[in-house]
C-alpha cells in the first residue's frame, strides 16, 4: 500500500468511531450534569470542526474549581481504558486516557475562570478560536467565552 493509500485510511472516520466518540460525549455530559459543581463542558478540536480523522484525538474542557475532577481515577471510572499522560498548561490540567479501542480522549480540568472573558486568556482564546461545540453549560458560561471569541 502506497503512501498516500495510508493516508487516506487515516483520514477515514469509521461509523463505529464516530458512535464511540458520540458515546464518550453521553458518558461525559451525563456525569457533568449530575455535578453541580461542573459549571460547562466543551469539545474542542478537530471533533469540534468536523474534521477529526482515526487517529484524531477527542479534546474535552470540563470547568470546575474542584481539584478532585483532576484525579486520573476519575476518568478512567468513567471512560475505561488506560491513562498515557497527566500534564499542566496554565491553569488547565490534562489527563490523556486512551480507551480498548485505541481512542485517545484529552481530558482538561479548568477552573471556571478559565472562561472569563473580562479579557478572555490568549490561550484560552486559541483553544476556543480554533473551533469547540458547547456540550453542556448550565449557566451559560460558556455561551458568554463563545461570543467573545468571536465564535
Amino acid at each position: 500500500m502506497g503512501r498516500r493509500a495510508v493516508s487516506r485510511l487515516r483520514c477515514v472516520v469509521t461509523r463505529a468511531r464516530s458512535r464511540e466518540v458520540r458515546s464518550v460525549l453521553d458518558v461525559v455530559v451525563g456525569w457533568a450534569t449530575g455535578c453541580a459543581e461542573v459549571r460547562g463542558v466543551v469539545v474542542a478540536g478537530s471533533w469540534a470542526r468536523g474534521v477529526a480523522r482515526m487517529d484524531s484525538d477527542v479534546d474535552i474542557v470540563v470547568l470546575t474549581d474542584q481539584a478532585r475532577y483532576s484525579a486520573a481515577e476519575v476518568w478512567t471510572g468513567l471512560l475505561g481504558g488506560e491513562v498515557v499522560r497527566l500534564a499542566g498548561w496554565g491553569p488547565l490540567r490534562e489527563v490523556r486516557v486512551r480507551r480498548r479501542s485505541g481512542l485517545v480522549v484529552e481530558i482538561g480540568i479548568a477552573p471556571v475562570s478559565w472562561a472569563d472573558t473580562g479579557p478572555v486568556d490568549p490561550g484560552t482564546r486559541r483553544v476556543v478560536g480554533a473551533g469547540h461545540r458547547i456540550v453542556h453549560d448550565p449557566a451559560g458560561v460558556l455561551a458568554r467565552l463563545s461570543v467573545a471569541c468571536g465564535s
